[in-house]
């Protein structure tokens, strides 16, 4: 225990406020957090699930529906001119988040999930053939195996699972071993949502690269806490969601380089994704477009450009050490309580903690839980593998952002003293 503790404290440790973050003013832009929940005010702790929206957000929705709504990229009136304009100056803010070389290489999707089932549906299709394999972990979301499953059953190809040790961390000399002239393609996730391991992603991208072997990240869990730079990991792929960093729903977002984008087949057809049309042929239209058939979120997609703002404005240093204290803060009280078992307790976590409790299923505990105002998710958080792997049924997920505080956590520890009492 005392090396996980060890392992989320930083070099300097923070030991005084942190200069221009102040935690109280930033609470103060999610609406949603002056709730009260069943009388008590809302403890949040389900960031992992979904994240809140701060009111810069929720104006931007509103904003464009009341005074910008038209459609974009073929239209020459003023309305429309402005949805381009304000939807694509958020792919360049993507393409900044993430160091992506081109706004050619951005494509937007309805989220994570969209994105991997776009890279199956076309890399793989193309790319992959009976008896090759694809690589993935014991720690992925279901999003990030099941498309890969459809794949290897309608092509006859083979998944093969890179085992993970008691601490939920990827044991690395086992995934090297798996790599071999029949794998196509490695898919692993960046951060786990239900353990919080943080990846060594350079190395298994380096290990893949060595064998010629792309990779793809599911990096929805990674972007809300940590700068991303898709050049320095030279990553082939990799996938986001808006809901999960701050933005709506329905919109996520596909980074590929461009010369395997430009390789792959569309993913959809229709509106917007042609230059031209005739009942002969199809000409399909130029990067990113060729991936993005029809009217898009528009809304959604000029909204999460906001979030970019606002989490730009905070700065990734501000929130990695808030969170880092708030994660150190957290395993150090919930590890005083006896019976209660933490689910991954690698060297590298982000803001994530999952636990069992003695003679208490997780649900009953999150009931109990919300009854105080206090959310957290419990289940197997589209994980099963990883409950499997730990002989558990499901976990209660306590998950951590920029806008939680130390005394939610004192919260959330008193709430699971209080359902103690009430089973004992």
């Amino acid at each position: 225990m005392e090396e996980l503790l060890d392992s989320v404290v930083l070099e300097k440790p923070v030991s005084t406020p942190i200069a221009g973050f102040d935690v109280e003013r930033i609470r103060e832009d999610f609406p949603i957090l002056q709730t009260r929940v069943h009388g008590n005010p809302l403890v949040y702790l389900d960031n992992a699930a979904t994240s809140q929206k701060p009111q810069a957000v929720i104006d931007a929705i509103s904003n464009y529906y009341s005074g910008e709504n038209a459609n974009i990229h073929r239209g020459v009136h003023y309305l429309s001119e402005l949805a381009t304009r304000k939807y694509e100056e958020t792919r360049e803010k993507v393409r900044d988040l993430i160091n992506a070389k081109s706004i050619r290489e951005i494509v937007f999707v309805r989220g994570t999930t969209e994105a991997i089932n776009l890279v199956s549906s076309t890399y793989g299709r193309e790319n992959i053939r009976a008896g090759d394999e694809i690589i993935i972990s014991n720690m992925e979301h279901h999003s990030n195996i099941v498309p890969w499953q459809l794949l290897c059953e309608s092509i006859g190809a083979k998944l093969k699972v890179i085992p993970i040790n008691d601490d939920g961390e990827i044991i690395f000399d086992e995934y090297l071993k798996l790599l071999n002239d029949k794998t196509k393609l490695v898919a692993v996730v960046h951060t786990s949502n239900s353990l919080g391991t943080i990846n060594p992603v350079q190395q298994i991208i380096s290990g893949a690269h060595a064998h010629d072997v792309p990779v793809l990240l599911d990096g929805a869990q990674a972007v809300p806490h940590q700068k991303i730079n898709v050049q320095d990991l030279d990553c082939d792929f990799f996938a986001f969601s808006s809901h999960k960093f701050f933005g709506p729903t329905g919109v996520g977002v596909l980074f590929a380089k461009e010369d395997l984008l430009e390789k792959m087949p569309p993913y959809e057809g229709g509106g917007e994704m042609i230059t031209s049309v005739t009942f002969e042929k199809t000409t399909y239209n130029e990067l990113p477009h060729k991936f993005e058939a029809g009217t898009p979120n528009i809304a959604g997609v000029v909204a999460l450009g906001k979030a970019i703002d606002y989490v730009s404005e905070i700065g990734y240093e501000n929130i990695h050490r808030h969170e880092v204290e708030l994660l150190k803060y957290a395993t150090e009280e919930l590890s005083s309580i006896k019976s209660l078992r933490l689910i991954g307790t690698a060297a590298k976590k982000a803001p994530v903690i999952s636990f069992t409790l003695d003679n208490i299923h997780p649900h009953d505990m999150g009931t109990i839980l919300d009854r105080q105002g206090i959310a957290v998710r419990t289940g197997h958080h589209c994980t099963q593998p990883v409950m499997e792997r730990f002989n558990v049924p499901a976990t209660t997920r306590a998950s951590f952002a920029f806008y939680n505080t130390k005394e939610e956590i004192d919260r959330l520890v008193e709430g699971i003293h209080h359902g103690l009492n009430l089973f004992n």
